[in-house]
């Protein structure tokens, strides 16, 4: 089938990008009204909540951050406690293998003014400009989910413009406790403020599962608007409240468009590749080869690493920092606990390492990998 729309989802196709598809297409699109939809439609990466680099459970959970699922992140402003784990519990019959399941472990309520509880994702502008925000032809915006929980009543899914302190609000009610079912929500496009082209946050989806008055006392703004904290979340539930309760979420996509089409599957491999460009572990066990080292001077060494995709920005490195979690083979075994440094490199990185266990003269090579089943080297370049 012929490109139709460049980086717009969901346009209408025209008379002459009609002309240029397949007989087939061009038929099944006009006698049965199909769908034509370019690929990459969903906004969201790891909608399926597929991938988890950096583990499948994290517990004790009490402030924002990355825990398990890739591009998700989840946490509290420091009250109550809760589970994150990649979970294998999913809508019957819909092609999902995974949900991220939220477990409250310690309950609070009545809840703080300030205390909130969100599950959201961000998004870089430069994939975003054919949206056409801050004008007047921008795109509405269609998201659907599917959600289950044993605390049932009204939730609230935010879209928010970080480059211009903008949002709107939109509530789904949880009917039928522990019962998947399906949400889509439709979002007016935003005439008011263009996303900066580039690699930053640009936009934010949050899912909020709890809040208090400081972001629920007003009325709730199902309207792009300048922020006002007490309508961002009017309106919802304290999932916090109980230990017995549980939240799952799977299948979440954001399109263009006012309707919402059919989850976009994508293979394995490439959802795993769309998350290393944010975060990517590299190695995480005993015996995993790094790659060679070469000797620099004072014992110190420094090991290439290639990144399997370009990163969307320079990397922190991450790592585990246990005692003898790595080691370098020449003549001898030796080993070392810490990385030292890194470059300002998207595609690759040359880091150094140091021992005094580690004789080695300037342009010497040795063999370095993991030590220890504690052994973690990864790369993080989140927004």
């Amino acid at each position: 089938m012929a490109k139709l729309i460049g980086n717009a989802p969901n346009q209408v196709p025209t008379n002459a990008d009609l002309g240029s598809m397949a007989f087939e297409d061009r038929t099944n699109y006009i006698t049965k009204g199909a769908s034509v939809h370019q690929p990459y439609r969903n906004i969201i990466i790891n909608g399926d909540m597929s991938i988890a680099q950096r583990g499948t459970s994290v517990s004790g959970i009490n402030s924002f951050g990355y825990y398990t699922v890739d591009r998700w992140q989840f946490g509290t402003n420091s009250f109550g406690g809760f589970t994150m784990s990649q979970d294998t519990d999913v809508p019957t019959g819909q092609g999902f293998a995974y949900s991220t399941k939220i477990d409250c472990t310690t309950a609070k309520t009545p809840l703080s003014a300030g205390d909130n509880c969100q599950f959201f994702t961000k998004f870089e502008g430069q994939m975003l400009q054919y949206l056409k925000k801050g004008t007047a032809n921008a795109e509405s915006l269609t998201l659907s989910f599917w959600v289950k929980s044993n605390k049932t009543g009204t939730y609230i899914a935010e879209l928010y413009d970080d480059d211009n302190n903008r949002q709107i609000s939109k509530s789904y009610t949880i009917d039928a406790s522990n019962t998947w079912e399906k949400k889509t929500l439709i979002y007016d496009g935003d005439t008011t403020g263009a996303f900066n082209n580039d690699n930053n946050i640009s936009l934010t989806l949050r899912l909020w599962l709890a809040s208090g008055s400081t972001f629920s006392s007003g009325t709730l703004s199902t309207t792009w608007t300048s922020l006002v904290q007490s309508n961002r979340a009017a309106g919802q539930v304290n999932l916090a409240d109980s230990t017995s309760n549980d939240f799952w979420i799977t299948g979440v996509q954001l399109e263009a468009g006012t309707t919402a089409s059919d989850f976009e599957f994508l293979p394995y491999d490439v959802n795993l590749k769309r998350c290393k460009r944010y975060y990517y572990t590299y190695v995480n066990g005993i015996d995993q080869s790094i790659g060679i080292g070469v000797g620099y001077n004072n014992n110190k060494v420094y090991s290439h690493v290639n990144f399997q995709v370009e990163m969307r920005a320079v990397p922190s490195i991450i790592t585990s920092n246990n005692t003898n979690d790595f080691r370098s083979r020449k003549a001898n075994i030796d080993t070392f606990d810490t990385w030292d440094g890194i470059q300002t490199q998207t595609k690759n990185q040359s880091i150094p390492f140091s021992s005094a266990q580690v004789a080695i003269a300037t342009g010497e090579a040795v063999w370095v990998e993991t030590n220890q089943a504690t052994a973690l080297l990864a790369f993080n370049s989140e927004l």
